[in-house]
Protein backbone atom coordinates (compact mmCIF):
# COMPACT_ATOMS: atom_id res chain seq x y z
CA UNK A 1 0.00 0.00 0.00
CA UNK A 2 2.84 2.39 0.81
CA UNK A 3 4.47 2.16 -2.58
CA UNK A 4 1.12 2.52 -4.35
CA UNK A 5 0.21 5.65 -2.37
CA UNK A 6 3.51 7.33 -3.13
CA UNK A 7 3.56 6.25 -6.76
CA UNK A 8 0.04 7.55 -7.36
CA UNK A 9 0.84 10.90 -5.76
CA UNK A 10 4.07 11.36 -7.70
CA UNK A 11 2.33 10.41 -10.94
CA UNK A 12 -0.46 12.88 -10.25
CA UNK A 13 2.00 15.67 -9.52
CA UNK A 14 4.33 15.02 -12.45
CA UNK A 15 1.46 14.91 -14.91
CA UNK A 16 -0.15 18.05 -13.47
CA UNK A 17 -3.05 16.25 -11.85
CA UNK A 18 -2.31 17.84 -8.49
CA UNK A 19 -5.38 20.04 -8.79
CA UNK A 20 -8.87 18.69 -9.41
CA UNK A 21 -7.45 15.61 -11.13
CA UNK A 22 -5.52 14.64 -8.03
CA UNK A 23 -8.64 15.02 -5.94
CA UNK A 24 -10.47 12.67 -8.27
CA UNK A 25 -7.55 10.25 -8.20
CA UNK A 26 -7.26 10.11 -4.41
CA UNK A 27 -10.84 10.82 -3.35
CA UNK A 28 -12.64 8.24 -5.46
CA UNK A 29 -15.33 6.22 -3.61
CA UNK A 30 -13.80 3.60 -1.33
CA UNK A 31 -15.23 0.85 0.83
CA UNK A 32 -13.93 2.69 3.88
CA UNK A 33 -11.88 5.72 4.87
CA UNK A 34 -10.12 7.12 7.94
CA UNK A 35 -11.43 10.16 9.80
CA UNK A 36 -8.94 11.98 12.03
CA UNK A 37 -9.45 14.20 15.05
CA UNK A 38 -7.16 15.53 17.74
CA UNK A 39 -8.10 14.78 21.33
CA UNK A 40 -7.95 17.97 23.44
CA UNK A 41 -7.30 18.33 27.13
CA UNK A 42 -3.92 16.65 27.45
CA UNK A 43 -1.44 19.27 26.23
CA UNK A 44 -1.24 23.02 26.75
CA UNK A 45 -0.97 23.48 22.98
CA UNK A 46 -4.54 22.19 22.68
CA UNK A 47 -5.85 25.28 24.47
CA UNK A 48 -6.88 28.30 22.43
CA UNK A 49 -5.42 30.55 25.14
CA UNK A 50 -1.89 29.23 24.55
CA UNK A 51 0.12 31.65 22.42
CA UNK A 52 2.22 29.72 19.92
CA UNK A 53 4.63 32.63 19.44
CA UNK A 54 5.66 32.69 23.11
CA UNK A 55 5.09 29.11 24.25
CA UNK A 56 8.21 27.10 25.14
CA UNK A 57 7.70 23.34 24.82
CA UNK A 58 10.74 22.69 27.02
CA UNK A 59 9.89 24.95 29.96
CA UNK A 60 7.59 27.88 30.81
CA UNK A 61 8.47 30.88 28.71
CA UNK A 62 8.17 33.48 31.47
CA UNK A 63 7.36 33.97 35.14
CA UNK A 64 3.82 34.97 34.16
CA UNK A 65 3.40 31.79 32.16
CA UNK A 66 4.82 29.73 35.03
CA UNK A 67 2.46 31.24 37.60
CA UNK A 68 -0.49 30.59 35.27
CA UNK A 69 0.39 26.97 34.55
CA UNK A 70 2.41 25.77 37.54
CA UNK A 71 -0.51 23.87 39.09
CA UNK A 72 -1.55 22.20 35.83
CA UNK A 73 1.39 21.81 33.51
CA UNK A 74 4.44 19.61 33.48
CA UNK A 75 7.13 21.66 31.78
CA UNK A 76 7.84 19.01 29.17
CA UNK A 77 6.38 19.07 25.68
CA UNK A 78 3.37 20.86 27.19
CA UNK A 79 1.86 17.83 28.97
CA UNK A 80 -0.76 19.07 31.44
CA UNK A 81 -0.22 17.96 35.03
CA UNK A 82 -3.52 16.33 35.90
CA UNK A 83 -5.16 13.13 37.07
CA UNK A 84 -6.80 10.61 34.74
CA UNK A 85 -9.74 8.26 35.31
CA UNK A 86 -7.31 5.35 35.01
CA UNK A 87 -5.00 6.54 37.82
CA UNK A 88 -6.85 4.83 40.67
CA UNK A 89 -6.12 1.31 39.48
CA UNK A 90 -2.80 2.02 37.77
CA UNK A 91 -1.20 4.23 40.42
CA UNK A 92 -3.04 3.85 43.75
CA UNK A 93 -0.06 5.08 45.77
CA UNK A 94 0.62 8.10 43.55
CA UNK A 95 4.15 6.99 42.68
CA UNK A 96 4.02 7.10 38.89
CA UNK A 97 5.18 10.06 36.81
CA UNK A 98 2.87 12.22 34.74
CA UNK A 99 4.15 10.63 31.51
CA UNK A 100 3.70 7.09 32.88
CA UNK A 101 0.12 7.85 33.88
CA UNK A 102 -0.54 9.47 30.49
CA UNK A 103 0.81 6.38 28.72
CA UNK A 104 -1.55 4.21 30.74
CA UNK A 105 -4.44 6.51 29.84
CA UNK A 106 -3.65 6.12 26.13
CA UNK A 107 -3.34 2.35 26.59
CA UNK A 108 -6.79 2.22 28.19
CA UNK A 109 -8.29 4.38 25.45
CA UNK A 110 -7.11 1.88 22.85
CA UNK A 111 -8.09 -1.13 24.94
CA UNK A 112 -11.65 0.07 25.51
CA UNK A 113 -12.32 1.51 22.03
CA UNK A 114 -14.23 -0.26 19.24
CA UNK A 115 -12.08 -2.09 16.71
CA UNK A 116 -12.47 0.72 14.15
CA UNK A 117 -10.96 3.37 16.46
CA UNK A 118 -7.31 3.74 17.40
CA UNK A 119 -5.39 6.38 19.32
CA UNK A 120 -1.82 7.39 18.51
CA UNK A 121 0.45 10.06 19.96
CA UNK A 122 2.31 12.01 17.29
CA UNK A 123 5.41 14.03 18.15
CA UNK A 124 5.49 16.49 15.24
CA UNK A 125 8.82 18.31 15.14
CA UNK A 126 10.07 21.11 12.94
CA UNK A 127 13.69 20.99 11.77
CA UNK A 128 16.27 23.23 13.42
CA UNK A 129 17.35 26.48 11.80
CA UNK A 130 18.78 25.97 8.32
CA UNK A 131 20.96 28.20 6.18
CA UNK A 132 17.86 28.96 4.11
CA UNK A 133 16.10 30.45 7.17
CA UNK A 134 18.99 32.82 7.79
CA UNK A 135 19.34 33.60 4.07
CA UNK A 136 15.69 34.52 3.60
CA UNK A 137 15.83 36.94 6.51
CA UNK A 138 18.92 38.62 5.05
CA UNK A 139 18.35 38.61 1.29
CA UNK A 140 14.54 38.68 1.04
CA UNK A 141 12.24 36.00 -0.36
CA UNK A 142 12.70 36.51 -4.14
CA UNK A 143 16.52 36.43 -4.04
CA UNK A 144 16.28 33.53 -1.60
CA UNK A 145 14.48 31.49 -4.27
CA UNK A 146 17.88 31.01 -5.93
CA UNK A 147 20.23 28.15 -4.99
CA UNK A 148 22.56 30.42 -3.04
CA UNK A 149 25.18 33.11 -3.50
CA UNK A 150 28.98 33.25 -3.56
CA UNK A 151 29.30 32.50 0.16
CA UNK A 152 26.36 30.25 1.06
CA UNK A 153 24.26 27.53 -0.55
CA UNK A 154 20.73 26.89 0.63
CA UNK A 155 19.12 24.62 -1.95
CA UNK A 156 18.13 21.60 0.18
CA UNK A 157 19.62 23.60 3.03
CA UNK A 158 21.69 22.11 5.84
CA UNK A 159 21.42 23.09 9.51
CA UNK A 160 23.27 26.09 10.88
CA UNK A 161 25.21 25.76 14.14
CA UNK A 162 22.18 27.25 15.87
CA UNK A 163 19.95 24.67 14.20
CA UNK A 164 22.14 21.86 15.50
CA UNK A 165 21.92 23.35 19.00
CA UNK A 166 18.11 23.47 18.71
CA UNK A 167 17.99 19.78 17.81
CA UNK A 168 20.37 18.99 20.66
CA UNK A 169 17.97 20.74 23.04
CA UNK A 170 15.31 18.24 21.97
CA UNK A 171 17.75 15.38 22.54
CA UNK A 172 18.54 16.71 26.02
CA UNK A 173 14.82 16.96 26.82
CA UNK A 174 14.19 13.38 25.74
CA UNK A 175 17.11 12.18 27.84
CA UNK A 176 15.85 14.06 30.88
CA UNK A 177 12.32 12.70 30.52
CA UNK A 178 13.56 9.15 29.96
CA UNK A 179 15.62 9.35 33.15
CA UNK A 180 13.18 11.24 35.35
CA UNK A 181 9.73 10.25 34.09
CA UNK A 182 10.20 7.02 32.15
CA UNK A 183 8.49 8.65 29.18
CA UNK A 184 7.42 6.33 26.36
CA UNK A 185 9.72 7.19 23.48
CA UNK A 186 8.64 7.01 19.84
CA UNK A 187 8.18 3.49 18.53
CA UNK A 188 8.40 4.56 14.88
CA UNK A 189 10.26 7.46 13.31
CA UNK A 190 9.37 9.24 10.06
CA UNK A 191 11.38 12.02 8.45
CA UNK A 192 11.15 14.39 5.50
CA UNK A 193 13.71 13.69 2.74
CA UNK A 194 15.17 17.20 2.95
CA UNK A 195 18.63 17.39 4.50
CA UNK A 196 17.73 19.77 7.32
CA UNK A 197 15.14 17.26 8.58
CA UNK A 198 17.41 14.26 8.12
CA UNK A 199 20.03 16.07 10.22
CA UNK A 200 17.53 17.24 12.84
CA UNK A 201 16.15 13.76 13.41
CA UNK A 202 19.66 12.37 13.84
CA UNK A 203 20.72 14.97 16.40
CA UNK A 204 17.36 14.80 18.22
CA UNK A 205 17.35 11.03 18.80
CA UNK A 206 20.77 9.54 18.18
CA UNK A 207 22.53 8.27 21.30
CA UNK A 208 19.44 8.15 23.52
CA UNK A 209 18.86 5.09 25.75
CA UNK A 210 16.00 3.75 23.63
CA UNK A 211 14.31 0.34 24.02
CA UNK A 212 15.99 -2.39 21.98
CA UNK A 213 12.68 -3.22 20.33
CA UNK A 214 12.20 0.38 19.17
CA UNK A 215 15.58 1.74 18.04
CA UNK A 216 16.06 4.99 16.17
CA UNK A 217 15.73 3.80 12.57
CA UNK A 218 13.73 6.51 10.79
CA UNK A 219 11.92 5.97 7.52
CA UNK A 220 12.30 8.67 4.87
CA UNK A 221 8.86 9.71 3.60
CA UNK A 222 8.54 11.71 0.38
CA UNK A 223 5.14 13.16 1.33
CA UNK A 224 6.41 14.50 4.67
CA UNK A 225 8.37 17.21 2.85
CA UNK A 226 7.67 20.94 2.89
CA UNK A 227 5.20 22.63 0.56
CA UNK A 228 5.97 21.76 -3.08
CA UNK A 229 6.86 25.02 -4.79
CA UNK A 230 9.53 27.15 -6.45
CA UNK A 231 11.72 27.63 -3.36
CA UNK A 232 15.02 25.87 -3.98
CA UNK A 233 15.39 25.13 -0.27
CA UNK A 234 12.39 22.82 -0.67
CA UNK A 235 13.97 20.70 -3.40
CA UNK A 236 15.49 17.48 -2.11
CA UNK A 237 18.77 15.81 -2.92
CA UNK A 238 18.85 12.53 -4.82
CA UNK A 239 18.41 9.11 -3.26
CA UNK A 240 22.08 8.22 -3.66
CA UNK A 241 23.05 11.26 -1.54
CA UNK A 242 20.54 10.36 1.19
CA UNK A 243 21.74 6.76 1.41
CA UNK A 244 25.39 7.82 1.50
CA UNK A 245 24.97 10.48 4.19
CA UNK A 246 22.33 8.77 6.34
CA UNK A 247 23.10 5.05 6.01
CA UNK A 248 21.09 4.06 9.09
CA UNK A 249 17.85 5.39 7.65
CA UNK A 250 15.34 3.29 5.74
CA UNK A 251 13.77 4.49 2.50
CA UNK A 252 10.09 3.93 1.82
CA UNK A 253 9.16 1.80 -1.21
CA UNK A 254 8.66 3.80 -4.40
CA UNK A 255 11.07 6.59 -3.44
CA UNK A 256 12.60 7.90 -6.68
CA UNK A 257 16.29 8.62 -7.31
CA UNK A 258 15.61 12.22 -8.32
CA UNK A 259 13.15 14.80 -7.04
CA UNK A 260 10.15 14.59 -9.35
CA UNK A 261 7.95 16.90 -7.27
CA UNK A 262 9.97 20.13 -7.15
CA UNK A 263 8.46 22.90 -9.30
CA UNK A 264 10.21 25.68 -11.21
CA UNK A 265 7.19 27.93 -11.72
CA UNK A 266 4.17 26.65 -9.77
CA UNK A 267 3.36 26.15 -6.11
CA UNK A 268 1.19 23.69 -4.23
CA UNK A 269 -2.02 25.18 -2.84
CA UNK A 270 -3.11 24.73 0.77
CA UNK A 271 -5.85 22.30 -0.24
CA UNK A 272 -3.43 20.29 -2.37
CA UNK A 273 -0.96 20.09 0.51
CA UNK A 274 -3.69 18.97 2.89
CA UNK A 275 -4.61 16.21 0.46
CA UNK A 276 -0.96 15.16 0.41
CA UNK A 277 -0.86 15.16 4.22
CA UNK A 278 -4.03 13.07 4.38
CA UNK A 279 -2.49 10.58 1.93
CA UNK A 280 0.61 10.37 4.15
CA UNK A 281 -1.42 9.83 7.33
CA UNK A 282 -3.61 7.19 5.69
CA UNK A 283 -0.48 5.36 4.58
CA UNK A 284 1.10 5.38 8.03
CA UNK A 285 -2.03 4.70 10.08
CA UNK A 286 -2.99 1.82 7.79
CA UNK A 287 0.38 0.08 7.99
CA UNK A 288 2.02 1.02 11.30
CA UNK A 289 0.57 -0.66 14.37
CA UNK A 290 2.68 1.34 16.85
CA UNK A 291 1.13 3.97 19.12
CA UNK A 292 3.93 6.54 19.55
CA UNK A 293 5.19 8.10 16.32
CA UNK A 294 7.76 10.80 15.60
CA UNK A 295 7.48 13.06 12.53
CA UNK A 296 10.42 15.34 11.69
CA UNK A 297 9.19 17.83 9.12
CA UNK A 298 8.76 21.53 8.29
CA UNK A 299 6.62 24.40 9.57
CA UNK A 300 4.33 24.44 6.55
CA UNK A 301 3.86 20.68 6.50
CA UNK A 302 3.41 20.57 10.28
CA UNK A 303 0.65 23.15 9.90
CA UNK A 304 -0.97 21.06 7.19
CA UNK A 305 -0.84 17.94 9.35
CA UNK A 306 -2.41 19.80 12.27
CA UNK A 307 -5.20 21.01 9.98
CA UNK A 308 -5.95 17.51 8.68
CA UNK A 309 -5.90 16.18 12.24
CA UNK A 310 -8.42 18.78 13.37
CA UNK A 311 -5.97 20.46 15.74
CA UNK A 312 -5.98 24.19 16.29
CA UNK A 313 -3.42 26.15 14.30
CA UNK A 314 -0.11 26.22 16.18
CA UNK A 315 2.98 27.61 14.45
CA UNK A 316 6.27 25.93 15.32
CA UNK A 317 9.52 27.84 15.61
CA UNK A 318 12.65 26.15 14.27
CA UNK A 319 13.50 23.12 16.38
CA UNK A 320 10.14 23.03 18.18
CA UNK A 321 8.04 19.90 18.81
CA UNK A 322 4.30 19.54 19.39
CA UNK A 323 2.65 16.35 20.69
CA UNK A 324 -0.82 15.57 19.35
CA UNK A 325 -3.06 12.79 20.63
CA UNK A 326 -4.90 11.56 17.55
CA UNK A 327 -8.12 9.60 17.29
CA UNK A 328 -8.37 7.74 13.98
CA UNK A 329 -11.74 6.25 13.12
CA UNK A 330 -12.20 3.93 10.14
CA UNK A 331 -15.64 4.50 8.65
CA UNK A 332 -17.59 2.65 5.99
CA UNK A 333 -18.55 4.30 2.74
CA UNK A 334 -17.06 7.13 0.73
CA UNK A 335 -15.06 9.98 2.29
CA UNK A 336 -16.55 13.49 2.33
CA UNK A 337 -16.13 15.37 -0.93
CA UNK A 338 -13.28 17.87 -0.89
CA UNK A 339 -12.30 20.55 -3.37
CA UNK A 340 -8.60 20.67 -4.17
CA UNK A 341 -7.36 23.78 -5.94
CA UNK A 342 -4.72 23.33 -8.65
CA UNK A 343 -1.15 24.56 -8.28
CA UNK A 344 -0.72 28.30 -8.76
CA UNK A 345 1.77 30.02 -11.07
CA UNK A 346 4.64 31.96 -9.51
CA UNK A 347 6.66 34.78 -11.07
CA UNK A 348 10.42 34.58 -10.60
CA UNK A 349 13.53 36.38 -11.83
CA UNK A 350 15.43 34.49 -14.52
CA UNK A 351 18.70 35.90 -13.17
CA UNK A 352 19.78 36.94 -9.65
CA UNK A 353 17.75 40.01 -8.55
CA UNK A 354 19.38 43.42 -8.56
CA UNK A 355 17.99 44.19 -5.13
CA UNK A 356 15.36 43.10 -2.64
CA UNK A 357 12.61 45.44 -1.51
CA UNK A 358 11.56 46.25 2.03
CA UNK A 359 8.15 44.77 1.21
CA UNK A 360 9.73 41.40 0.51
CA UNK A 361 9.67 41.75 -3.28
CA UNK A 362 12.61 42.38 -5.58
CA UNK A 363 13.83 44.13 -8.72
CA UNK A 364 14.97 41.73 -11.45
CA UNK A 365 18.00 42.39 -13.64
CA UNK A 366 15.55 42.93 -16.51
CA UNK A 367 14.13 45.91 -14.64
CA UNK A 368 10.79 44.32 -13.79
CA UNK A 369 9.57 44.28 -10.20
CA UNK A 370 8.20 41.22 -8.45
CA UNK A 371 5.88 41.87 -5.48
CA UNK A 372 6.31 40.35 -2.06
CA UNK A 373 6.55 36.59 -1.83
CA UNK A 374 4.67 34.33 0.53
CA UNK A 375 5.17 34.55 4.27
CA UNK A 376 8.19 32.80 5.72
CA UNK A 377 7.61 29.22 6.83
CA UNK A 378 9.83 26.30 5.84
Amino acid sequence: MRSNSLALFVAASVYHLSGVGAAQLKQKPLAEYISYSSVPGYFVQDNNSTNASTFDFVRPHSVKTFLHYQSRVATNFGLINQTYPTDGQFDPKGEKSQWERFANQVFRLNLESPSNIIYKLLFIGRHGEGFHNAAESYFGTPAWNLDGNSTAYWADAHLTANGIDQAQTVNDLWRTLIDSQNITTPQSYYVSPLTRCLQTANVSFNGLPLPAEHPFVPEVKELLREGIDIHTCDSRSNLTYIKANFPGYTIEPGFTEYDLLFRQSTSETTTAQNLRSKTLLDDIFSTDGETYLSFTTHSGEAGSLLSVLGHRSFSLSTGAVIPVLVKAETLSGSPPTTTVLPYTSQVVCNQPPVTSLATGGCVCSSGSTIPTGEAKRR
